[in-house]
């Protein structure tokens, strides 16, 4: 039997097929078959002699099968239908130069609608075997994950500061794997190429999450404006074994376009946070085939909170006593734990994660020394990224400010100096990136003294908003401002204790995070005499 297989070429983004074994039947409403194999010569062709193998999930974006005895699958096609293997623990899929993983293939006969970005070329009629290609590796229980929010270049100068800003310090990652949650690009799509081959650097597979700035804004529906994400990426929804772990990567933008839009052309469509029927047929399905004792994380980018039909998400993992999520989007860092208060029927809260950004506030704010805006988001984090370690069930999250040491967890906010006689009314606060309200902070005076708890609060970060004022007031200024500062829900704040005499102490931070990681940071305060008052100093005289 001659079988279609993935071939190493690419064309216009998307794979390029062997034309043996073409059904000369209409492809719509059919059904594919195929197989999924060990490709022991690595050439991504099912060659006689090659081992099928039995068990292994394959999906057409709704249904989940797995493959039978003899590494078989049948699945029902449409003329618009992405077909994908679900990699299994201990196997990865081909790798597109870019090192994006290639474990899909794209059946639309006639190709995508024209628009303003190119979507997927004609795939013509549907082979005869769609079969896919796995190759074996080691997948410990423990292993680490990158992940990027919303790095967001508006133009190549802008990928340039992602490379110097953050992929440079992380060439030779130990990370298995890395993510984008969203907003690769910042509305012009047609750098996905050249942002992929900026990340293909680190030299480990990435896999994409599609956000509002990487849809067709062109697009007259929903189904439509995923197509140059496709012709880029593949599916916009899939699911992936790594390890012990099992990841669900969600399409969470819903793209509305009104009849007075379509009649009125300058008016474009809106996005909103959704996921439809489709994709929450298919997390179902998954789900189906995965253990209730397995961790799952779900990957999106508008922040679950966001999702119009989340309720439906719920239903579905609430259930599971390991589940967590990420997102980006909203350009701060928090952690959230979600409750009945927003109709979660769980046993404990959900707790999900909305990732700092690699573009900070938008690539925004006055440049450092190398030319690259320093960019803090408006919660007075950093932009950056974080790295995840998952071990069997369990997780933890490190944050990772861009340019700067791993060690730069946190900003104190005190004054250089301060009058003995004002040292008891003499607010210390601290902003501590990855901190949540499950951290637990503490401060202290000289390495004599106790530590002292410190007050969570949710309220604006005064450094950023001084900073903020500061930079956007500059007159002539060629960078751009930085947005309003908005709450953060990782501030502590404590007054100093009474009694400290001049001179110039160091203040200590101490944070244990809800992972139970420690981090220590200090800050040197001068503490002067009191000043003379006016009658003491008419005495003096």
């Amino acid at each position: 039997m001659r079988r279609f297989t993935l071939t190493t070429m690419l064309l216009a983004g998307m794979f390029l097929l062997t034309q043996q074994g073409l059904s000369r039947a209409e492809s719509s409403g059919k059904t594919a078959t195929g197989y999924v194999f060990h490709d022991a010569n690595q050439n991504r062709k099912f060659d006689a002699g090659e081992k099928t193998l039995p068990g292994v999930a394959v999906s057409n974006g709704l249904k989940v099968v797995r493959t039978d005895e003899n590494g078989k699958y049948e699945l029902p096609v449409t003329d618009d239908t992405i077909l994908f293997v679900i990699k299994p623990r201990n196997w990865r899929t081909p790798l597109s130069k870019n090192l994006t993983p290639e474990f899909y293939y794209i059946h639309k006969p006639k190709g995508s609608p024209k628009s303003h970005f190119a979507g997927v070329a004609p795939t013509g009629p549907l082979p005869e075997s769609v079969d896919f290609p796995l190759y074996p590796q080691k997948e410990p229980n423990q292993f680490r994950a990158l992940f990027f929010g919303d790095p967001q270049p508006r133009d190549q100068k802008e990928i340039d500061y992602i490379a110097h800003d953050v992929i440079e310090d992380l060439v030779g990652t130990d990370a298995s794997f890395g993510v984008t949650l969203g907003d690769i690009l910042f509305d012009d799509l047609s750098l996905f190429e050249s942002q992929a081959r900026g990340i293909a650097l680190l030299g480990i597979p990435w896999y994409n999450v599609i956000g509002n700035h990487d849809i067709n804004y062109d697009a007259p529906s929903d189904k439509l404006s995923d197509e140059t994400f496709e012709r880029a990426f593949g599916p916009s929804y899939y699911s992936f074994d790594y390890g012990t772990v099992h990841f669900i990567v969600l399409d969470d933008i819903e793209w509305i376009v009104t009849e007075e839009s379509k009649k009125n052309k300058k008016k474009k469509g809106k996005y909103q946070g959704g996921l439809g029927k489709e994709q929450i047929e298919f997390v179902k399905n998954d789900l189906q085939q995965i253990p209730e004792d397995q961790l799952v994380v779900l990957m999106m980018h508008i922040p679950l909170v966001g999702v119009e039909d989340r309720q439906d998400l719920y239903r579905l993992i609430e259930k599971r006593p390991f589940c967590m999520s990420i997102s980006g989007h909203t350009h701060h860092h928090e952690h959230r734990f979600i409750t009945k208060e927003d109709g979660w029927r769980g046993a404990k809260p959900h707790h999900h994660i909305i990732n700092v950004t690699v573009s900070g506030s938008w690539w925004s704010g006055a440049p450092d020394e190398r030319g690259i805006p320093h960019t803090m988001m408006a919660d007075g984090a950093p932009n950056g990224y974080s790295i995840i370690t998952f071990d069997g069930k369990e997780y933890n999250l490190d944050f990772r400010a861009a340019g700067r040491a791993a060690k730069y967890q946190m900003n104190i906010i005190a004054p250089e100096a301060v009058t003995v006689d004002q040292v008891a009314d003499t607010n210390v606060m601290v902003n501590v990136f990855n901190g949540s309200e499950k951290s637990k902070v503490e401060m202290q005076i000289g390495e004599s003294g106790s530590w002292a708890p410190m007050e969570r609060i949710v309220a604006i970060d005064p450094s950023f908003k001084k900073l903020s004022e500061t930079e956007n007031g500059v007159e002539g200024k060629t960078y751009r401002n930085l947005p309003k500062a908005k709450n953060s829900t990782h501030l502590w704040q404590a007054k100093l204790p009474d009694g400290l005499k001049p001179g110039t102490h160091l203040l200590r931070i101490r944070t244990v995070e809800m992972d139970g990681d420690e981090h220590v940071a200090g800050r040197v305060i001068r503490i002067t005499p009191a000043k003379p008052s006016e009658k003491t100093a008419s005495t003096e005289k």
